[in-house]
């Protein structure tokens, strides 16, 4: 085998520190088959706009879009993405062919070296996050949010200029980046719970390709893809959109899959904490039953948006 392959990712310094990952995972697995890897660095709506609120930008999926376009038109054979960059339902000519092992999923507190997290904390935190928004202001209540863009090293940066004292972000960037050390307060997925698809890398290609779908079925990790149909499938069957405020987080014990979810009223004054429990065999079952549960019972305060 001498074939060449692109990937297809954003270019800023996580995304390709995950393209670097994946090119790692493939040569180790088909080190005897000699493969040619390019990336393609490719500038998505979200990075042209960085100073845009993304709920302005029309949603989340402004990370992925211009990728799963150059997939599409087979400019690239493998696009690299955050899962929780990932639009609930997918284009209907591509697919994730794998999903690597869960990173980190939690949440962490990045602040001014100068100061210490305690309960009466009054900082102003930045955030690009409804949902973190809602849910740091349950446990800080005076704490004061402020909308954030940028890539993990800019707002870092942005602490030290005194517009916030912190700011709250995923913890698999900051320590994929090595910025470990930066981290001022790790929230537990109870505490905060995450993004749906937190954590999670997804390897997309076309549905018809099925050389680069053997290609990377040997990446896959098993329980990430369990967890991450329970995920998506919460999602989707609540119907939020970019501006809905919610938490969902699915976690493999033995046979059994628990997911947590939290959905918060569009004022973020109102919020519905669920946890079930099912067959790691169905997760995207567990994941409709999670999410119709949390519709009939959280109704008064919140309505399917599609």
């Amino acid at each position: 085998m001498n074939k060449k392959i692109i990937i297809g990712a954003r270019g800023s310094k996580l995304s390709l520190a995950y393209v670097e990952k994946v090119k790692k995972l493939l040569k180790d697995i088909y080190r005897s088959d000699n493969l040619k890897i390019k990336v393609k660095k490719i500038k998505t709506s979200g990075d042209l706009f960085s100073k845009e609120s993304i709920s302005k930008l029309g949603g989340k999926n402004n990370f992925c879009k211009e990728i799963e376009e150059q997939l599409e038109k087979k400019k690239i054979d493998i696009a690299i993405h955050s899962l929780k960059d990932m639009e609930t339902i997918q284009n209907d000519n591509l697919t994730v062919a794998s999903y690597l092992k869960r990173n980190d999923p939690k949440d962490v507190l990045i602040l001014n070296k100068n100061y210490s997290v305690d309960i009466d904390s009054s900082f102003k935190i930045g955030t690009s996050s409804p949902r973190r928004e809602y849910q740091i202001k349950n446990i800080y209540k005076k704490i004061i949010t402020k909308e954030i863009r940028g890539n993990i090293d800019s707002r870092i940066k942005k602490i030290s200029t005194g517009r916030y004292d912190g700011i709250m972000i995923a913890a698999a960037g900051v320590l994929a980046l090595g910025l470990e050390k930066k981290i001022s307060k790790i929230f537990s997925v109870n505490e905060v719970i995450p993004c749906g698809g937190q954590g999670i890398i997804a390897l997309q290609c076309r549905k018809k390709d099925f050389y680069i779908k053997m290609l990377l079925s040997k990446l896959n990790d098993t329980e990430s893809e369990i967890c991450a149909k329970a995920e998506k499938k919460f999602l989707e069957t609540i119907g939020g959109d970019c501006h809905t405020a919610v938490g969902v987080f699915a976690e493999v014990h033995g046979e059994k899959l628990k997911i947590i979810s939290q959905l918060f009223s569009d004022d973020g004054k109102h919020y519905f904490t669920n946890e079930k429990v099912g067959k790691i065999s169905s997760p995207e079952n567990l994941g409709k039953i999670a999410g119709e549960e949390t519709l009939i019972k959280f109704k008064k305060h919140f309505k399917k948006k599609k």
